[in-house]
């Protein structure tokens, strides 16, 4: 019997697509749901209908987590010329003629919250939303664009807050930073989702597309900086700093068990502090 993908994929209209992430406990991203979304991702491009891809979790309390570091290694080796899957999948994402949005519960972190921000149009739960970047609390770089990114959205001390801190801010936070498109309360997010994937889907798909292209023109950053971001954060893997703090957030994780992801910011604050 075949293992459930981390992904599954429906399509409520011939315009709209829905892709659910499904990894319990805590939605953490393996190399089988990077392949996964670059195998969706990739098919849509030859899809003439899609107008608007819709991105939410069915994982209580977690949208899509960080990465799962001990499978790095799973992820094919780009050949010559090629991106890196996981930056493709974002530069995909963000220039993709189709409008993606992202209906957020739950914590988005590392890889999950890039992902997101990859994204056109970010709404998120009041009640049960959090963002975060916690690569540097662990002695490791971002890699799939949270250091480009954030600093176009947020400014550049804010960007440097969230980067350097690995803090966990809630959504109401980061709707003022402008980390997500909107806030709302839980209880109203589905339905304002519904009924703005109803609008754009309802739209001229070529007006859409190009009005696209013309904000992306002065926004997004160049291939070749994700591309860094990418071949540092694999570097910093292998650095002592890593090594060491690894160590300790482990032990912390063994002690108190979920809640390490529940509140992560937190304790890779504690286990930086007993080093």
């Amino acid at each position: 019997m075949s293992t459930p993908s981390s992904v599954a994929v429906d399509r409520p209209s011939p315009k709209v697509v829905t892709i659910t992430f499904s990894n319990p406990p805590v939605n953490v991203v393996t190399a089988e749901t990077a392949l996964r979304l670059h195998e969706i991702v990739t098919g849509l491009e030859n899809d003439p209908d899609v107008q608007v891809v819709v991105f939410k979790s069915d994982v209580p309390d977690f949208f899509l987590n960080h990465f799962d570091l001990a499978a790095v290694g799973d992820l094919p080796t780009p050949a010559e010329g090629e991106l890196p899957l996981w930056t493709d999948l974002v530069v995909r994402l963000s220039t993709a003629r189709y409008i993606t949005v992202g209906s957020i519960r739950g914590r988005a972190r590392g890889a999950g919250s890039e992902l997101a921000l990859a994204l056109d149009l970010r709404y998120a739960s009041l009640e049960n939303a959090y963002f975060g970047q916690p690569e540097v609390g662990i002695g490791i770089l971002p890699g799939g664009g949270g250091t480009e990114h954030l600093p176009r959205l947020l400014g550049r001390d804010r960007a440097l807050e969230a980067i350097l801190t690995s803090s966990d801010y809630d959504a109401a936070q980061a709707e003022r930073w402008g980390w997500v498109t909107r806030a709302l309360p839980d209880a109203e997010l589905d339905a304002f989702v519904d009924d703005m994937v109803a609008r754009l889907a309802a739209s001229d798909a070529q007006a859409l597309a190009a009005a696209k292209v013309a904000v992306n023109r002065s926004t997004l950053p160049p291939e070749r900086d994700l591309v860094a971001a990418f071949g540092e954060f694999v570097q910093s893997l292998g650095r002592p700093g890593f090594q060491a703090r690894a160590a300790a957030i482990a032990a912390i994780g063994a002690e108190v068990g979920l809640d390490f992801e529940y509140r992560m910011g937190e304790h890779i604050a504690q286990a930086n502090q007993q080093l």
